[in-house]
């Protein structure tokens, strides 16, 4: 676990799987899915369905909660980009709309770029999103990542064209500055 103020990251636990299946199973369109690689299908399920996957998430080292006094927001996660487990992708998500442009991702992601680079024996952290969404690109700016590669007009959303953003941090850049105070 690990916390600001507030905003705590956490390991799923038993008494999460509801809430999260409420958040990103639950709705064919969630609002957070127009921002969230939207040019990838997302499928709503049953809880029945939910059920079957749900032992799965608890305890998993690559996907904890996002919680703030008290609630489940979103989620924060990873996987390795290459076989030799040096360097990896790291994602968040604020399921709900009302905890967006108030810091909480930030602080989120702060956290979990800390816990990665602190638990991990990974030389890079990073990202990838697309250019329509400007958030999260400050986002990840705010924790100390830089642009890395800009792939033009590879993704399109509502039949409009924008680019592949490509951002991250080396373990390196980490440990000289830590991340920015937000």
């Amino acid at each position: 676990m690990r916390q600001d103020n507030e905003v705590v990251i956490r390991p799923i636990e038993k008494q999460d799987l509801v809430r999260l299946w409420e958040l990103i199973y639950r709705d064919a369109t969630p609002e957070w899915k127009q921002w969230d690689a939207p040019y990838f299908e997302h499928k709503a399920m049953s809880y029945e369905e939910f059920q079957q996957i749900e032992q799965s998430l608890i305890q998993k080292e690559d996907m904890w909660v996002i919680e703030v006094s008290g609630t489940v927001y979103g989620t924060v996660s990873y996987y390795f980009e290459d076989a030799g487990r040096e360097w990896l992708e790291m994602g968040i998500i604020l399921h709900q709309s009302d905890r967006w442009n108030r810091g909480v991702g930030t602080r989120a992601l702060r956290l979990w770029t800390e816990h990665l680079f602190e638990t991990l024996p990974v030389v890079r952290v990073g990202l990838t999103t697309w250019s329509g969404n400007e958030r999260m690109m400050r986002v990840a700016e705010k924790v100390g990542m830089q642009l890395e590669g800009r792939i033009r007009q590879v993704r399109v959303v509502n039949e409009k064209r924008y680019d592949s953003i490509r951002m991250g941090m080396l373990r390196e850049e980490w440990m000289k500055t830590g991340t920015p105070s937000i």
